[in-house]
């Protein structure tokens, strides 16, 4: 993670997206005492809302809990597509 000023983040800008976007960085803007802006790649965005959906019901969010127990417990399996 990343952290800079709003003086220092103007100075060097280009920069300082480069390494969010190239190295997936999380950076805070500080913008006074608790106060600041978080910025983040479109990549690391749409992982955030996906996962945000996956567990946006309570239905979802048991599947998912039952899947990972089935893969840890060496209950999974694997099944080749067909290619019609």
């Amino acid at each position: 993670m990343l952290v800079t000023s709003v003086s220092e983040f103007r100075k060097d800008i280009k920069s300082y997206l480069d390494k969010v976007t190239k190295n997936l960085e999380t950076l805070i803007v500080n913008r006074g005492k608790d106060k600041g802006i978080v910025v983040i790649s479109l990549e690391e965005y749409n992982s955030l809302m996906a996962t945000s959906h996956e567990l946006s019901s309570k239905k979802n969010e048991t599947r998912l809990d039952s899947a990972i127990e089935k893969l840890k417990g060496g209950k999974s399996f694997t099944k080749d597509l067909s290619e019609d």
